[in-house]
Parts: C-alpha cells; structure tokens; sequence
C-alpha cells in the first residue's frame, strides 16, 4: 500500500466543480491583481478568524514580513521568537534589519516556551512572534499578558492553525497580527502561494494595504518604500472556494489524530518495554488542534522513517535543524545544546500522514510499518485488530 503525507488530488477531485467556477469568473473579469475577488476573500477570512480586518499578501512569508515592516521594525531592534519553526518566522526578522532573539520550545507543545520570554526582553525588543506550530496555538494569554507589560508587539505566526482556537478564540485573533499562509499543503491551500494578515485595528490593517503595493498611496505617489505583496485574485478565488469545507476538513483531521492515537495504543508502542521502540504521541493541550501536522517521537527517528518509506509510507521531518543551528544564522552566537527542547524536537519528531481523505485501511497500515520497523519481535497483526 502506499500512503502519501498529502493527497490534494482527492481534495481537488471533490470540489472540481467549486473551484474550476470560481476561476471562470476570475478569467471572465480578467481583473488578476487585488480587485473585487480578493476583497471576498479577505472579508472571508477576517470573519472566520474572528477579526475586523483582513488584508490578502503574496505568501505567509510575506505576511509575517509586512507587519515588522508596518511597525518600523529594522536595524538596532530585537524581536523575539521560537528557534523551532520554519525559516520564514525567523527569515523575515532578519531580512527587516533587525536582530532575531530566540527561546526554547515546551516539548509538550513544539510552541515557544513562554516562561523564558521576560529573561529575553531588553531595551531594544519590539516585537513578540509566537508560532502556532503543527495546528496547535502557543499560550497566548502568557504571551500577551508579557507583551502589555512591556509595550511589545505581537505577531502570531498562524500559517499552520488556521481554524484551530482556545477558550473561544480564533488563532490570529489575539495579538495585534495573525499571519496565515495558504501554500497548497496547509489545510487551507490555494493552487500557488498566497497569505493573510488578520488585525483589529484599523489603522495597522490601512498601513499593510499601502505596504502590499510598493508603499503606494494614491497610485504612483510613495509615502513608504513598501513591497509587492499583493495576493492575486486567481488564489483569493480558489482560498473562498475552499474556505466553506475548512471546519470538515478540521474535523476529519482530529478524527484522524485519534484513530492514530488509538491504533498505536493498540499497537503497544507507546508504553513499549524496550524504550527504542517507544513512539511518542502529540498532546493536545489547548481546545482546538486542528492537526496541520500530526506529529510522532522516536528515539531511532530516521530509522523509522526510513522504514516506512520501504513500507510505502510517506512521511516528512518538520523541521531537522533549528534556527539557532542554520549556517545564516551563526552570526548570532549560539552553540549546539543552546535550546536543548528543540534540538531534541529536531532530531526525533516525524510528521505521518493526517490529510482529511486518510482512510482507516491507510492509518492501520501506517502504525503497523511503523510497529513492525521498531518492534518486529514484540508486534503482531493482533495488536490493532
């Protein structure tokens, strides 16, 4: 059997007809760049995230990017966020000028540890840019209650949580950014790049629509050097095509996270006695995970992986070397064993497949190459019947 990490085929197949329509109508207006179509599509997702504003970029990357760049955000200043993300969290800062500061994970959680963030704060931090990793949020009560006291910023990395919340919140919601990317393999995907910045304020959601167009306003006239970020509106098409089946999708993905949760139970791994055959499970520790990314630990990481792989098993290493450890990133000074948390995170986490059309035949055979790649002698077809 083989078993991808992302099926879009299946995704695409279903809603054939929603999204070929929705083009049609881009295609019949030959209106491309911002426009009518990308104005659904921010009010859309400013709606359901649970905001004011919403305003359409070129990519997450981008997202993140504009919003240092709408705080004057540059050369002298520090922002402080996670060494285990993806490089764009961490990208942006550094392509603004200003100087990265990172913290530690909660191994529990794979999002910033929060109890660290005071310790970090000096005259010179800004910002604050938690990152929701895998669908999951940071604790962003901590995080907001640090930032009011002194006077920070707040940029929440969405790109991997949209949909996902906590005590009735939306991610993206809370801090004074959320940035949301919509690249084809996150759980809300366009057909190409494309992101969202969701805001509250007024204000801050005017200054990203003048940065999105090279600091434009009115046209030809430049109050700020800006950027072209601007989100077509062949993606914004396709992303409020799609938006009605997010929360199915959301749920077929939990449904999935706990058929796992459930079959490697069975399957006796988790509580092996042979502690390099142990998987670890994620923990959901806030109200609505919505499973980006579901996310196991091994001692023996890449020999697993490479197990499965033979057992065509798809699966992917989110992420293998944290910031602190990129060469990019050497000029900062840190050493390996720095973030302890995230290295470890590094070297033993795999992401298996989670997509919302996973069958149940799919997920038995994935535990079970897994089972059997760490176990051979302890497994048997028995344990998950």
């Amino acid at each position: 059997m083989h078993v991808p990490l992302l099926d879009l085929k299946c995704q695409y197949v279903a809603l054939r007809e929603e999204i070929r329509a929705a083009l049609d109508e881009v295609l019949e207006s030959q209106h491309f760049i911002l426009g009518p179509k990308v104005e659904q599509c921010e009010r859309a997702i400013a709606t359901y995230s649970g905001c004011a504003h919403g305003i359409g970029v070129s990519s997450g990357s981008d997202a993140l990017l504009a919003c240092l760049m709408a705080e004057n955000i540059g050369p002298g200043d520090q922002v402080i966020t996670t060494t285990y993300t993806f490089f764009a969290t961490v990208g942006a800062i550094a392509r603004v000028g200003a100087t990265p500061v990172l913290v530690d994970i909660d191994p529990a959680t794979y999002n910033l540890d929060v109890s660290q963030l005071e310790s970090r704060i000096t005259s010179r931090t800004r910002a604050i840019i938690p990152v929701h990793l895998f669908g999951q949020m940071a604790d962003m009560d901590a995080v907001m209650n640090i930032a009011d006291r002194h006077g920070l910023t707040v940029i929440e990395d969405a790109a991997q949580a949209l949909g996902a919340g906590h005590r009735g919140r939306p991610a993206g919601s809370i801090g004074h950014y959320g940035c949301f990317s919509f690249f084809p393999s996150k759980n809300l995907g366009a057909a190409g790049d494309g992101g969202m910045v969701v805001t509250n304020d007024a204000a801050r959601a005017e200054r990203l629509r003048v940065l999105r167009s090279h600091g434009s306003k009115p046209k030809y006239f430049h109050g700020v050097v800006g950027g072209n970020f601007r989100l077509d509106a062949i993606q914004a098409a396709i992303i409020s095509a799609k938006l009605p089946f997010l929360d199915a999708w959301s749920a077929a993905r939990q449904r999935n996270a706990a058929r796992y949760d459930r079959l490697f139970h069975e399957a006796g791994v988790t509580t092996s006695p042979e502690q390099s055959a142990r998987i670890e499970l994620p923990r959901v520790v806030t109200d609505r995970h919505v499973f980006n990314q579901y996310v196991i630990r091994s001692p023996r990481r890449d020999f697993l992986q490479a197990g499965l792989k033979t057992m065509g098993v798809c699966t992917e290493v989110y992420y293998p070397v944290p910031m602190h450890l990129q060469e990019c990133f050497a000029h900062l000074g840190h050493r390996r064993g720095d973030f302890p948390e995230s290295e470890q995170a590094a070297s033993t986490s795999l992401a298996l497949p989670v997509y919302p059309e996973l069958g149940e035949d799919a997920a038995r055979h994935v535990v079970r190459s897994a089972a059997l790649t760490l176990s051979p002698a302890a497994y048997s077809d028995a344990a998950i019947s």
